[in-house]
């Protein structure tokens, strides 16, 4: 099963609900010389449902305004067409991941329960298969299970790790992974780190040690730091990306469990409200299950 035959399947419930608020709208506005005004509030309700936030439904129903005028849309397929122009429109861009130098290195942080951990492993597992040498290090110190964990996934991966014991210095984890990076000739380095918002003082700290390792070891490196949001926790995804973007320095967002949620408007939410683009979604629970996003295939599945 192909990426956009997964996406479509995860979102299944999202669809359906977008589906049936796009029928209905149609059907009000049948016979008449454009849509109506209760045409455009049910589509507002149910992109708002879906989690698609109430600002970021409005723009986009003032996007599907404008293009059902010019494009005189009468009908529910053009309904959907006018919806997945608007939600590509509205994604597109920075979601790009360029690791060229040699090592670049990917941050990755996230609450615990999020996906993390397996986020990591189905990142190293994909460029490995396109024949990127990858080495993890295992950063995130607050837990032994974090670290162990880790290593399992790097053992599905098919990549080397490097880890210290429960408690060490993240930073120091991290030093000593970018050294076996440069001594290995890995292309890419994967840090597993920040696993809790408890204090965010603590973290901004923590971090701060981290960025002035990686200033200091590889001054010139691709750095990506990524944020990992669970899909089905909706809202809730949003306020975690807000609390991690004051403290950290975010490029980009994981979703992960976007493989049966009914909460798929949150991408939506995230790009535009946050200004934060997303990188990566996670569509199942095998180890190839984790692509690059594209926001045109992420239109298609929620509209069909």
């Amino acid at each position: 099963m192909g990426l956009l035959q997964r996406l479509t399947k995860g979102m299944k419930k999202s669809r359906d609900s977008l589906d049936s608020a796009i029928e209905s709208a149609a059907e009000e506005s049948a016979g008449k010389q454009e849509l109506t005004e209760e045409t455009y509030e049910r589509l507002e309700e149910a992109l708002i449902m879906g989690d698609a936030g109430v600002q970021t439904a409005g723009e986009i129903i003032g996007q599907l305004r404008e293009r059902a005028k010019k494009q005189r849309i009468k009908d529910a397929a053009g309904l959907r067409r006018a919806m997945r122009e608007a939600v590509t429109a509205l994604l597109s861009g920075g979601e790009e991941v360029d690791m060229i130098t040699m090592p670049a290195i990917i941050l990755v942080i996230g609450v615990n329960g999020a996906g993390k951990t397996t986020s990591i492993g189905k990142l190293a597992a994909m460029y490995r298969a396109v024949g990127k040498k990858v080495i993890l290090g295992a950063a995130d110190t607050f837990r032994a299970a974090a670290i162990e964990q880790l290593e399992v996934w790097a053992t599905r991966a098919g990549v080397e790790i490097v880890k210290h014991k429960e408690g060490a210095d993240p930073a120091a984890v991290v030093f000593d992974t970018i050294q076996a990076g440069k001594a290995r000739n890995a292309d890419l380095i994967i840090c597993d780190t920040a696993g809790r918002l408890h204090n965010k003082k603590n973290l901004m700290e923590e971090l701060g040690k981290i960025y002035r390792v990686i200033d200091r070891e590889l001054p010139y490196s691709d750095r990506e730091i990524l944020l990992v949001l669970d899909a089905t926790t909706g809202q809730n995804a949003v306020n975690q990306a807000k609390e991690f973007r004051d403290c950290a320095e975010v490029t980009g967002i994981i979703l992960t469990k976007l493989d049966g949620t009914a909460k798929g408007g949150v991408v939506l939410n995230i790009k535009n409200e946050l200004k934060i683009p997303v990188k990566f979604i996670g569509v199942g629970e095998q180890i190839d299950d984790l692509q690059p996003f594209n926001a045109a295939e992420f239109a298609e599945a929620l509209f069909g």
